[in-house]
């Protein structure tokens, strides 16, 4: 068995690692993965006849030749290589968690702090016990800073992740209810996203703060912290001007400082949070206001993430890559508030355990409140409250699909919102 010391002494001339064959490239070293349906070394073979330059496998009857590096467990090993990695890497790294808009403002730290310095960031939602590790294996010497996302389904995950990257700044979204049935309960999920807390507190590190959530700042007591809010301590402060639907934010340095005016690209009043994050990174790290601004306004979120789209028939906000029971309180209450005819279709919330028919009730509930124009739900878990309120229902996504082509919406400003699995995405084109 190799030691994690001398694959580094290669990993070093390659610089480059892959866990999935269709991305490989020339030179690349492939770590070949177990999952409870699939075992990729398998494809170790594959992945060296496409280019890649060894293969490190965890099963000794793919141990095929010299190309092939025998280790015990093939993620751990791309574990404790990322973790050897970082140490040489000596570089700031902002770790950033929470039940809605980590990866939005992931992207915005992002996308500001690169106005000034080197940046690497998590791609997409590459934000789990293999995404971070790779993640981490894609710095290099010119990197001055990186942005690390942090997802998690169960307690310990955010703890375990944080033993790799080190970071030396932390920062949560929120916390909500999101992934019950992994963390078993509310207070299970305050339990796995503190664990970044935790750790920046041990390390002496820092953590970014909204100063106007009570249970945060509770939860960040002890721990160094850098505050963003209206509270007369904050390094900036902000509040929204105009949502229509983007959100226009006007902010300040928390000294009084002239206002600068954020026209973003982004939807709903729920990202103001996730922007003033962003601008007081800017702060922190020395960016001038000018920067900060232009770079929040030219961003443009993708992959369905609230994206704004401009049909033949209808305007559509998109959002149909996540939704839990907070995140889809807070886009409706933002949805109610636009003017015209609003129709709202919602999918499933996945992984709320036995929490689910509840959480569901409770979202139908606010939508009659509501009362927008028309109402189709999406999937087995709105299907099991069908008849208890107004709308049309479907068992999945494409039942709703030859309907909408039936029925056609014309005129109408729609809503579509529902966790990634349900692929609400797809009714776009009868949208």
């Amino acid at each position: 068995m190799i030691s994690t010391e001398a694959l580094y002494e290669i990993f070093k001339k390659h610089s480059a690692v892959v866990t999935d064959t269709r991305n490989i490239k020339k030179g690349d070293i492939f770590f070949a993965l177990r999952g409870p349906n699939f075992n990729a070394n398998t494809f170790a073979e594959k992945a060296l006849q496409a280019g890649a330059s060894y293969a490190v496998v965890d099963d000794p009857a793919f141990a095929l030749n010299d190309q092939c590096i025998l280790v015990k467990d093939s993620l751990k090993c791309l574990q404790q290589l990322a973790l050897l990695h970082r140490l040489q890497m000596k570089i700031p790294i902002i770790g950033i968690t929470g039940s809605n808009g980590k990866t939005t403002t992931k992207e915005l730290i992002h996308a500001v702090l690169s106005k000034k310095f080197r940046t690497l960031a998590t791609a997409g939602n590459l934000n789990n016990h293999i995404g971070v590790p790779v993640t981490l294996l894609g710095l290099n010497k010119t990197h001055e800073l990186a942005i690390i996302e942090m997802g998690a389904n169960h307690i310990g995950e955010i703890k375990d992740l944080c033993a790799i990257a080190l970071p030396d700044y932390g920062l949560i979204t929120s916390i909500g209810k999101a992934h019950l049935e992994g963390f078993g309960s509310f207070e299970g999920v305050i339990k796995a996203k503190t664990e970044l807390y935790d750790f920046i507190r041990k390390t002496k590190g820092k953590i970014f703060v909204y100063s106007e959530n009570d249970l945060l700042m509770g939860l960040s007591s002890g721990a160094e912290r850098i505050l963003y809010g209206n509270k007369t301590n904050s390094l900036v402060k902000g509040q929204v001007t105009k949502v229509d639907p983007f959100v226009t934010v006007a902010w300040e340095k928390g000294n009084g400082k002239p206002k600068q005016v954020i026209h973003s690209q982004l939807i709903g009043q729920y990202n103001f949070e996730n922007i003033l994050a962003a601008v007081c990174a800017g702060i922190y790290f020395g960016l001038k206001a000018q920067e900060i601004t232009d770079a929040i306004a030219a961003y443009v979120p993708s992959n369905n993430r609230s994206q704004l789209t401009r049909t033949e028939q209808n305007l559509v906000i998109l959002d149909a890559y996540n939704a839990n029971p907070s995140s889809l309180t807070a886009a409706l209450e933002n949805f109610s508030l636009l003017e015209g005819n609003k129709i709202v279709i919602v999918g499933d919330m996945l992984e709320l355990g036995s929490e689910s028919t509840q959480e569901h009730r409770n979202i139908a509930g606010l939508i009659a409140l509501k009362k927008f124009g028309k109402v189709i739900y999406v999937g087995p878990e709105f299907a099991k409250i069908k008849g208890e309120f107004e709308g049309q229902y479907f068992n999945d996504t494409d039942e709703a699909l030859v309907w909408l082509k039936k029925n056609p919406i014309l005129g109408a400003t729609i809503l579509v919102k529902g966790s990634r699995g349900i692929k609400l995405e797809k009714l776009l084109e009868a949208l």
